[in-house]
């Protein structure tokens, strides 16, 4: 059995790149997600201890000789902007429950499936508002693929992920999938003390994702879940001082470590790797709230500082967000879960915690969103919520 233990070292690029070195930290997977862990017979028809996937036309597939060439800007619509912030298309008839104090909540009694163009925009705001959301008994697991996509093409642009597995003829589908019978974790807790990888998702593309949807196909009984953070609190709870320094500084975001890591396990690299650069702090464009911009998974460098001063900020800004257990939440899976979360003002990790072999699968839906912009600090900033 390979090692779940999966790490790339840093990237050095050519003379074209400004930047001799692009991580401080070095991308990790926690267990295989690629082909070679892929057990096909186990997946489609079970095992002893474990049944078969419920959702077999959601199991991963890799096609190594489908390449897409780079991503071209586009205008992104921002529907936030559109909806109705007493939300009555959204909630009518529904309950909604905090699941802290500053970030996250859980609604019972909406259908997302069913929703009008009005209920979308204003879903687009809640989410901006909440950071993230989970909505219990829905359908979409249920939807076709083309119909999950439809309506998630409503946020925005479909992104194709260039080296996840994703469901047969529908690249724009990233999956999340570990194994039945998948035992690696033992390999990776022999290397490492905990599973933790906070990140925003792709944040190295031009154009990273905003509003985003996952729905459980299957998982564990227990454990799994999902933790996420609250950027635009974390941002908050800096110092005034400190939030003005940050202002104007700028950070490079890079997919060459995912790209690569892809290779070496035998998966696929869609689209070339790329760096891009962002500022550390963006302004989201329906709420106005500013939030910290970085992630240990794909945040490499800050432009214009020494090697040894972007590590010493990246790495207080890493810290600060992880340990911030007052501006986090945790979402449990169950069976028909829909989360949805907005990228640009959070960060997430999934959790691997459970050792007895039951699959976790998962499929998200990745609607890009503008391009990160930051507006001008204004001083001892209060939250806008």
């Amino acid at each position: 059995m390979s090692s779940a233990l999966v790490q790339v070292p840093q990237l050095v690029l050519g003379d074209r790149n400004p930047f001799q070195s692009i991580g401080i930290s070095d991308y990790k997977e926690a267990f295989d997600t690629g082909p070679k862990g892929f057990r096909k017979e186990i997946e489609e028809n079970g095992s002893v201890a474990q049944p078969a996937a419920k959702y077999p036309h959601y199991l991963p597939s890799w096609d190594p000789e489908k390449k897409y060439p780079p991503l071209q800007p586009f205008v992104h619509y921002e529907h936030g902007n559109d909806a109705d912030p007493s939300f009555p298309h959204l909630l009518a008839g529904a309950k909604v429950f905090q699941l802290a104090a500053n970030i996250g909540a859980e609604i019972q009694g909406v259908q997302l499936s069913q929703l009008t163009s009005k209920g979308k925009d204003e879903l687009a705001l809640f989410v901006a508002k909440h950071k993230v959301v989970a909505f219990r008994e829905q359908d979409f697991a249920d939807l076709s693929i083309s119909e999950a996509l439809n309506f998630g093409g409503y946020f925005g642009r479909h992104h194709i992920h260039p080296t996840s597995g994703a469901p047969a003829g529908y690249p724009e589908v990233h999956l999340v999938h570990r194994s039945a019978e998948d035992t690696t974790s033992k390999d990776f807790f022999a290397e490492r003390t905990n599973s933790i990888t906070w990140h925003s998702d792709i944040t190295y593309e031009e154009q990273p994702p905003g509003t985003t949807f996952l729905y459980i196909l299957d998982g564990p009984t227990v454990g799994g879940d999902t933790l996420f953070a609250n950027q635009a609190e974390a941002y908050r709870r800096l110092s005034p001082e400190f939030r003005k320094r940050l202002h104007g500084l700028q950070a490079v975001h890079s997919g060459h470590e995912q790209a690569r890591l892809s290779e070496e396990k035998g998966g696929v690299v869609r689209r070339q790797p790329i760096t891009t650069i962002h500022p550390l702090v963006r302004t989201h464009p329906a709420t106005g709230e500013k939030a910290l911009f970085v992630n240990s998974q794909f945040t490499r460098r800050i432009v214009g500082l020494k090697q040894e001063e972007s590590e010493y900020l990246l790495r207080f800004l890493f810290d600060h967000i992880a340990k911030g257990q007052d501006f986090q939440t945790r979402v449990k899976w169950a069976p028909r879960t829909v989360v949805v979360w907005d990228n640009r003002v959070t960060s997430h990790t999934a959790l691997l915690d459970w050792e007895d072999g039951q699959r976790r699968h998962l499929a998200r839906i990745t609607p890009q969103a503008e391009r990160p912009v930051e507006t001008p600090f204004e001083g001892d900033e209060a939250s806008v919520l």
